[in-house]
Formats: structure tokens, C-alpha cells, sequence
């Protein structure tokens, strides 16, 4: 007598097809895109990165902040002055693009180590004050250290290389496709996403993320249970302030020049409009809410001429970036009462397909 038994299957979710079918059609879009698409979406990663940032201090601990712009513009300047050469009369040490990199994202997780003290001991509506003075020292500084800003007009950037590879406008041909700089920093862009992502969810689902939702949820009972509230609301200070940073070297490497005026009051606003609109505490959430923020006023530039009450700037009418700030404005009153959690929340709600059975019982037996 022999037995026949039917192996056990292995149970993928459809979120697994579905990431993998996602992340195939982004590695193709650079064969197919043209310059403007591509870097719309690089503009969206850029401001997905500083959205999760500003997510793990304001969703996942609870401190408020209005200083996010300040530590975009540290990684931005930072990599200019530590990539550049000098030979445009700005300050610069001309170091690999790599290292400067490196040091930008560095340097502006220093300067939130610097302010991290005042942000362990102060929380709510207080740190969002006070964050908001770095707004308006950054603005001073870079609108007035010419030698290295540049001031009103800002500075070029100076491409990365890495591996040898330089990611300026010269062509490389990749199966007969001319890739320029936006096409090679689409994939740069996409490493980076992926890898602050992955960094994000496995501290948010470790200890350090239970501690942080502790600490949101009741400081005091926090303290209570042995939790280093100060040292732990200083520790996310400084994480969320280097994700800034990263977020302020993809900008200038897109951008290809830093302006000062991009990085003030409006632009610490629009993140926080990111995370509410895309969830509180949640990665994907600022994902999402980093990508509809950042599109939504190139998608009106784009087509304001078939769009009602839209007009192109300078021409009378509602500009696309006023525009875009009323319509996000708008997601944002509405997702505050009516769908607490954003889209985050939204996309859990959504229903999913019966799954199948995964194992079968022992087949009959043969005699």
C-alpha cells in the first residue's frame, strides 16, 4: 500500500504580483517617457523621501514640525558646496559626487542633531513654533551668504558620478534608447525610494517604532513604562532631518540649480499637507501623499490650456500653483472629516478577493 500526498502550496498575496508588476513597469518607463514625465516622477520621489521624513516625526511620534524646509535646503546647498569646484566664484570643495553626497545628507542630519535637544523637550503646537525659526534663519542665510549660495539667483549644480557613471546630460545609449541625466537619475531616484522605504517600515515595526507610537499616544505612560522620551523624540529629529537631506540632494541633482526662494514656508506646508493627505504613520501613506502633492501642480501646468479656470502664469486667470494649493488644501479638509487615516486608510479598506485554499488532505489510497 503506498500513499500519495499532495505537497502543501505556498500562499503569495496579490500585493506581491501587483509590487512586482509595479516595480517592472517603473524600471521601463526611462524606454518610453519623454523629459517631462520623468521628471515629474523624480520630483515625486524627491518629495516622497522627505515625506516619509517628516512622517516618522509628526505621524509616528507625534512632534510637530515647520522647519522641514530648512533641512531640505542643508542637503541641497550642502552637496553644492561640497561637489563644487570653485570655477563658478561660489565656495566649494570639490569632492566626488558620491562623498558629497554622503556629507550633505550628514550635515543636515547634523544640524538637527543640533536643534535636537530643544526638540526632546518640547512638543505640540511649542516645537512647531520653534522649528518654524529655522525657516527664517535658513532664509537669511541663503539669501545673503553670496560666496555660498549664490543668493537671489542660487548656485549650479554640480552632476554626481558614481561608479563611473555621470549623471549630466551626456548620452549613454541603453538598448538603442539615448539615456541623458533624467533618465539616469530615474533609476538613482528609484534605489533611493526603495531603500528609505524598506529603512522606514523596519524601524516603525520594530521597538523603536512601538516606542515612537507610545510616546504619540501618551508621553507620560511612555516615561512610566522606562521609555527615554527626550532621547527618542531627539533620535527621530535627527532621522527625519537626514531623510530632509537626501530629499534636498535628489531635488538638486533634478533641479539642476538651487533657488532659495523653493525652500520656504510653503514648501514645510506642502509636506505637511503629504502626510495628512496620505496617512499619519504610515509609510505607504507618505508615499501616496508625497506623489499626489508633487504632481498635482505639474500635471496643471501641463494642461492648463484644456482646463477651466486654469491659465498659464502671467496670463490672467487662476496659476497652476495657485491652483494646485487649493485643491490639496481641499483633499486635506476633506480627508480630515470624512477619511481619517488618508489614503492609506483608504486603500486598507479596499475589499480583497477570497483566497484559496492553500493545502490539500492526503489523497486516497492505492492498494
Amino acid at each position: 500500500m503506498s500513499e500519495t500526498l499532495a505537497r502543501p502550496g505556498l500562499r503569495v498575496r496579490p500585493a506581491v504580483y501587483g509590487g512586482a508588476a509595479a516595480g517592472l513597469v517603473l524600471l521601463a518607463l526611462p524606454f518610453y517617457l519623454d523629459r517631462f514625465w520623468l521628471q515629474a516622477g523624480l520630483f515625486a520621489m524627491a518629495a516622497a523621501l522627505g515625506a516619509i521624513g517628516i512622517n516618522l516625526l509628526t505621524g509616528a511620534t507625534g512632534q510637530l514640525s515647520m522647519g522641514h524646509a530648512f533641512f531640505l535646503a542643508v542637503g541641497a546647498y550642502g552637496y553644492c558646496a561640497f561637489a563644487g569646484d570653485g570655477t563658478d566664484g561660489l565656495a566649494g570643495l570639490g569632492l566626488p559626487g558620491w562623498l558629497a553626497a554622503v556629507l550633505a545628507v550628514a550635515l543636515a542630519g547634523l544640524a538637527g542633531g543640533v536643534f535636537s535637544p530643544i526638540a526632546g523637550r518640547l512638543h505640540g503646537a511649542y516645537l512647531g513654533i520653534a522649528t518654524l525659526a529655522l525657516i527664517f534663519i535658513g532664509q537669511h542665510v541663503l539669501f545673503n551668504a553670496h560666496d555660498l549660495t549664490g543668493g537671489y539667483n542660487g548656485r549650479a549644480v554640480p552632476p554626481l558620478s558614481l561608479f563611473g557613471l555621470a549623471f549630466d546630460d551626456s548620452e549613454l545609449l541603453v538598448a538603442q534608447v539615448p539615456f541623458g541625466a533624467v533618465e539616469k537619475l530615474w533609476y538613482l531616484g528609484l534605489a533611493l525610494l526603495l531603500g528609505g522605504v524598506l529603512f522606514a517600515r523596519g524601524v516603525l515595526r520594530g521597538r523603536p517604532g512601538r516606542a515612537m507610537n507610545a510616546i504619540r499616544d501618551h508621553r507620560i505612560a511612555a516615561g512610566v513604562m522606562g521609555i527615554p522620551v527626550a532621547r527618542h523624540r531627539a533620535a527621530v529629529f535627527v532621522l527625519s532631518s537626514m531623510y530632509a537631506g537626501l530629499a534636498g540632494v535628489l531635488l538638486a541633482l533634478v533641479f539642476q540649480r538651487t533657488v532659495p526662494e523653493y525652500f520656504g514656508m510653503a514648501l514645510s506646508l506642502e509636506y505637511l499637507a503629504m502626510i495628512v493627505i496620505g496617512g499619519l504613520g504610515s509609510v505607504a501613506g507618505a508615499v501616496a501623499g508625497g506623489v499626489f502633492v508633487s504632481l498635482l501642480p505639474q500635471l496643471l501646468t501641463r494642461y492648463s490650456d484644456a482646463l477651466p479656470l486654469v491659465s498659464a502664469p502671467g496670463t490672467g486667470g487662476i496659476a497652476p500653483g495657485e491652483a494646485a494649493r487649493y485643491l490639496y488644501g481641499a483633499a486635506v479638509v476633506a480627508v480630515v472629516l470624512f477619511l481619517p487615516g488618508g489614503l492609506a486608510r483608504l486603500a486598507a479598506r479596499t475589499p480583497r478577493a477570497p483566497e484559496t485554499p492553500t493545502s490539500t488532505e492526503p489523497s486516497g489510497e492505492t492498494r
